[in-house]
């Protein structure tokens, strides 16, 4: 197990399987255009406001692993501005799917919500992430943490430890299977029911604010949220972080359903968008957000591979 460590002193800010398409998507019909919602909770702006009226606005609904990277990093094509709102994946396809948002663009952390409970008919995958047991130094549990031998050991030592919820987001059913996965790989088969209570879960995009509140010890978060926020945090092995495509069928073995009766199945984790109007501004934000993303995300710590952007299903024109 490789464990990064930094010291910079913490800051204050503020149920449960994954699956990822390996081949595009087929001819499905594209969702169809609903009356705007206004939007409610976390939202942000980027990019140059100019005179009221003046500028595209181009709206974004992202998972919330994104939120901080699209609002702080991004830098929208000249003469566009982006509206983010983030929450969990599986809840911003509900949303979308139930025309409760009516974005321009949707960004998720998982491409099997792009066939449900989305039906889109094209997605361009963009970039990569790990699980991470990231810890707060500012805390006894969290020593405990930095100081274990072993992960799984030191999470059951008396750790507050911090998740999120699986029927919400990707990170919490990818926690779920990383601990399936764990299971096997050290050979201790109730390690997820030893772990796990429902009083660990926090929204995806307020997990790590309690560290600051001093709430949690510990933390299953994606590597990008630990950098972002310059925590400490611990590697696990390949075999468990969903980060490696050798490692795709076995990460595969691992599902999950979610409330409306659709399973997700393990994979390596792979971010992906689509574009629902065609705008000239949406496109220029869209291509500017798949094309440049090595630029503003991997200094956050996620991973874009050299097959970034990638395409699947029915693409329309990119002019």
């Amino acid at each position: 197990m490789t464990r990064e460590r930094r010291n910079r002193p913490a800051r204050t800010d503020a149920a449960e399987n994954t699956g990822e398409s390996a081949s595009g998507s087929g001819r499905r019909a594209f969702l169809a255009s609903v009356g705007g919602v206004a939007a409610t909770g976390l939202t942000a702006t980027a990019g140059c406001l100019g005179r009221a009226g003046s500028t595209p606005t181009v709206s974004i609904l992202a998972a919330g692993s994104l939120q901080r990277a699209l609002t702080a990093e991004f830098e929208p094509p000249e003469g566009t501005r982006v509206e983010v709102e983030a929450h969990g994946s599986a809840r911003v396809a509900r949303m979308v799917a139930d025309d409760q948002r009516d974005p321009d663009i949707v960004a998720l952390a998982d491409t099997t919500l792009f066939d449900a409970p989305l039906s889109v008919p094209w997605y361009a995958t963009f970039a990569n992430n790990a699980l991470v047991v990231a810890y707060n130094p500012q805390t006894d549990g969290g020593e405990r943490v930095a100081d274990a031998a072993s992960w799984p050991d030191a999470l059951l030592d008396d750790v507050n430890l911090g998740r999120t919820d699986p029927d919400l987001d990707p990170l919490g059913y990818r926690t779920r299977f990383a601990l399936a996965l764990a299971a096997d790989y050290y050979d201790r088969p109730a390690l997820a029911t030893d772990l796990l209570r429902r009083d660990q879960i926090y929204p995806e995009t307020q997990l790590l604010a309690q560290f600051d509140a001093g709430g949690v010890d510990a933390a299953f978060v994606y590597r990008s949220m630990a950098v972002e926020r310059d925590y400490p945090y611990l590697e696990l092995p390949a075999e468990i972080n969903l980060s490696d495509p050798e490692h795709a069928s076995a990460y595969a073995t691992v599902t999950y359903t979610l409330p409306e009766g659709i399973t997700v199945r393990g994979g390596p984790i792979r971010y992906a968008a689509t574009r629902r109007t065609d705008t000239a501004a949406s496109k220029s934000v869209f291509e500017a957000l798949v094309g440049t993303a090595g630029e503003f995300l991997e200094p956050s710590g996620f991973a874009v591979r050299a097959s970034h952007p990638h395409y699947f299903g029915d693409v329309p024109p990119r002019a």
